[in-house]
């Protein structure tokens, strides 16, 4: 995966992709003081679409809220209007953008109010997270060691990066034992979600999937709930067993990267008929449909870039509260 791009947005200013540093004492590096989100971008006919920018870019402000930051160099519209402008400057249809707020100027002694907050924004050019051949066959899985946060032990509701220490040791468990993606538990031993990606299960012809209590809240999995809906299936957010996955007909994970990719397999034990199964196959569908901005019911999750029409700068402001 190539990650370079001609530039990166940092701090209110467009920035050579090779000048895009920070120094190696930046106190995020060390504590994992910081937050970030992963958001998509499609060509469409009507040029290059974020997909849900603005719910983003919520989340991005949300999630420095929850890590404890009083103020922010930029409110959700400016973050938005810096992602619009990352992607414009480097001329992208399909790509992945990457905003990170992070502490940085102080912060050595273990309190985020020790520092200040800095926003960079990057994009690049990418395919599906997971492969092309996923979408069609399925992946892999298995049922973590690793346990899921427990929510009073590190927030599951922010995007903050010291929380994926967490996500790298499941993933890397799985991928070394030759499966494509973990499945973790919760602290009751119910399932949460994957190491990137949330789950549904589809089990005689309802579509399962966790509630909310310990898992991120995807925007992905938001647009997901609301497409099944829409087509008329029946969407129920309750608790999951283990076992559960074991004798589902069909089961599907999602998220920015991954988009929409069912699970052949988990833990040896076939899922369905062991490809992608066609309930996902119809959710995948419309969601693939939605992101390129081919239906008219979800227009307003599309945020072209080129309607923007500010310039290739935005000029740093004073810090915004963060609450």
């Amino acid at each position: 995966m190539a990650m370079e791009s001609k530039f990166i947005w940092m701090d209110g200013e467009l920035v050579p992709f090779e000048k895009a540093t920070i120094h190696v004492l930046t106190p995020a590096l060390h504590y994992g003081a910081a937050v970030f989100e992963g958001i998509r971008a499609y060509a469409t006919d009507k040029g290059a679409a974020v997909f849900r920018l603005r719910e983003h870019a919520e989340r991005l402000a949300d999630s420095a809220r929850v890590l404890g930051f009083r103020e922010l160099p930029y409110g959700a519209e400016e973050i938005a209007e810096a992602i619009r402008l990352t992607v414009r400057a480097n001329g992208f249809g399909d790509c992945y953008i990457r905003p990170l707020l992070y502490l940085t100027g102080g912060g050595w002694n273990l309190n985020v109010d020790g520092g200040r907050a800095s926003l960079a924004v990057a994009a690049w050019e990418w395919g599906n997270y997971l492969g092309e051949e996923a979408l069609a066959k399925g992946i892999r899985a298995n049922i973590s060691s690793f346990t899921r946060h427990q929510p009073n032990v590190m927030m599951t509701k922010a995007k903050i990066a010291g929380n994926y220490p967490n996500s790298i040791l499941a993933k890397t468990e799985s991928v070394r034992l030759g499966f494509d993606e973990a499945i973790m538990l919760n602290p009751q031993g119910f399932v949460a979600e994957c190491t990137g990606e949330n789950i549904f299960v589809v089990h005689k012809g309802r579509i399962l999937t966790p509630p909310l209590v310990d898992i991120l809240e995807g925007i992905t999995r938001e647009s997901l709930i609301t497409i099944a809906r829409d087509m008329g299936y029946e969407v129920a957010e309750t608790p999951i067993s283990r076992d559960q996955l074991y004798i589902a007909d069909e089961v599907f994970v999602c998220g920015t990267a991954a988009e929409v990719i069912g699970l052949s397999e988990i833990d040896f034990r076939v899922i369905g008929d062991g490809q992608t199964g066609p309930v996902t196959r119809s959710i995948q569908k419309a969601f693939h449909d939605a992101i390129r901005g081919k239906t008219p019911q979800y227009e307003s999750w599309c945020d072209y870039v080129n309607a923007s029409l500010v310039p290739l700068t935005l000029p740093k402001p004073a810090s915004v509260p963060a609450d």
